[in-house]
Parts: C-alpha cells; structure tokens; sequence
C-alpha cells in the first residue's frame, strides 16, 4: 500500500509540474525581449498599431518589446510562423480582419486561425470609407447604387488586393444593395487609390488610414462609411448602413498568441494593452490612423473574431474570390 501510495504521489506530482511552471514563469513574465510579428509591411496601419502597443509594453513591464515584419502570402507567411512558435509568451502577433477572412479565401492553410491563436486583446477598429472617383455622377450612395444599376460591371472597382478587407467590404456591399462592379485588385491599397485618383478606376472601398487624406483634399469623394458612425474629420459623411439597412464593415486590429500560451500571460498583456488605449497619447495615435480604440477582454476579441469570420466566410461564398 505504502509503494502504490508513493507511487500515487510521484505521478499527481509530476503531472502538477508544468501547471506550475507556466505560473512562475507568468509571475516573472517577460523574463527576455518579445517579438511581435505583423504579416505586413513597415508602415502600414497594422505595423504603426504594433509599435504603437510595443513601446507601452516595453516601458510597463521592463523588458523589449520588439516588432519583426514578415509581409507577403496574402498575411499568410507571419500569421504561419507564429502558430509555429512555442506558447510562452515570447512571440506575440498583431492580427488583422484579413486573418478571419483567409480562413475561408484559401483552399488550403497550413494553420487555422481559430484554433492556433489566442486572442489577447483588441486595439484599434478602422471605418472603411467608400470613394468615387469626383468625375462619378454619384453624389451619394444611393445614387451610386442606381448608376450600377443602370450600367452592371461597367464601374471599374479598385481594391488592395483578391481578400483585402476593401475588397470584401465592397463584396459586401455589392451583395446587400443587389450591383454589380468589375473588381480590379492592386498590389496594395496605395497604387489602388493612384487610380481612382487618375479614374482608371472608378470606384473603391478603403481604410481610412490609408484615404483619408484625398477624402478631405477632395481627390476622391466620400460617399459612406462602413460602420455607424461617421469620421470625426468627414462629419458631412453619412454611415452606409442610412442607405443599406444592416451594412456593417470594420477593419481592426488586435493582438494574438499562440494557442496554449499561459493565460495568466494572456491576462497581464490584455490589462496592460485595456491601459494603454486609455491614455490620451495613445488615443491620439490612433486618432491620427482614422480609427477607434478597441477596449476589452479577451473573450470579446475572441468573439470578435468568431463572428467576423463566419460573416465574412458568406462574403467570400458570394464573391466567388478563391486562392489556391
């Protein structure tokens, strides 16, 4: 009895082990730099909310934070390596909307985002502004919804990219107001807006980072936002949801771990990052990209990200947009 007993003790011993481990290694976290890996370019909205949120974390718990691009595969690329990476809080992950629309834009993944992540927190939210070229006889969207109307696939409609959250914002709008564009993707939001600007391109729906600024220089004209409320810098644009009813499109940005990181981990990035939205600096940042900031739990992003990309799932359905 004595032996078994012994042994008994041995194993429930052993099997405590790594669940004490993770929680001192959560208590004396982060015991060396971080990375935070963004699958886009240096520059873009994602990466400035990355370093944005790196440099607080950096000065909060005393050690590096640092940002590692690894653009390219349509996100595909960085998403991936992190899913590789040990979940020990060491390598983090700005997410992005794309990343709940891949799940079902690609035939074939080597991750899947739901089940290899965890969501630590949300940062920021981005409207989406919908443009017309000024020469477009559209003032507004309900005009523009008649003009496709009387000429289907005869407006050419710019896009980042086949899966861009512009791209499938303007599916989504096409598929709730019952039109037809002819879809031309760029490399990239940038020479997209080149040509609507030029009016090789008609039409676009893009993130207000990236358009703000030809929106209030008048290059291109604002027609819509995709969320409910206007942009605080177009107050004379109205939500597209006043013209089609139920038309809800956001671009976001959060932060992710791998599946498996400790959750005590998870619990002090998502306070730490709940902190920084609420400093006026910060605010201010975000401010300047065209967005909002994203406060709350983990379980809210995880939602977030549930839903988005069962929404976005129909969209891709819809659209027919597929990649190999």
């Amino acid at each position: 009895m004595t032996v078994i007993m012994k042994r008994r003790e041995l194993l429930l011993g052993m099997a405590a082990l790594p669940a004490a481990s993770r929680t001192a290694f959560a208590e004396t976290y982060p015991s060396r730099p971080v990375r935070i890996v963004v699958a886009t370019s240096a520059g873009g909205g994602t990466d400035l909310v990355a370093r944005f949120i790196a440099q607080w974390l950096t000065e909060r718990l005393g050690q590096s934070f640092v940002i590692e691009n690894r653009p390219g595969g349509g996100n595909n690329i960085g998403t991936e390596m992190v899913a590789r990476s040990p979940a020990d809080g060491a390598t983090l992950f700005m997410a992005n909307t794309v990343n709940t629309i891949n799940n079902s834009l690609y035939r074939k993944l080597n991750y899947n985002f739901i089940a290899d992540f965890a969501p630590v927190a949300n940062v920021m939210g981005t409207p989406l502004l919908l443009l017309v070229h000024p020469s477009l006889k559209a003032s507004n969207a309900a005009e523009l919804i008649a003009l496709a109307k009387e000429t289907p696939r005869k407006l050419n409609l710019a896009s980042g990219g086949i899966g861009s959250t512009g791209h499938m914002s303007a599916e989504l709008f096409q598929m709730m107001a019952g039109i037809t564009f002819t879809h031309v993707p760029y490399r990239g939001e940038a020479p997209a807006l080149t040509d609507l600007i030029a009016g090789q391109a008609q039409v676009m729906m893009s993130t207000t980072g990236s358009s703000l600024q030809y929106a209030k220089a008048g290059t291109v004209r604002a027609l819509a936002t995709s969320t409910g409320d206007r942009v605080a810098e177009l107050p004379d644009v109205p939500p597209l949801s006043k013209t089609v009813p139920g038309y809800q499109a956001n671009a976001w940005n959060g932060l992710c771990a791998p599946k498996g990181t400790p959750a005590e981990i998870v619990a002090l990035l998502n306070k730490e990052v709940n902190l920084a939205l609420a400093d006026p600096k910060i605010k201010e940042r975000i401010a300047s990209l065209g967005g909002v900031a994203l406060p709350g739990s983990s379980e809210d992003y995880g939602r977030t990200i549930a839903t988005d990309t069962e929404k976005w799932a129909k969209v891709v359905q819809f659209s027919g947009a597929r990649v190999d």
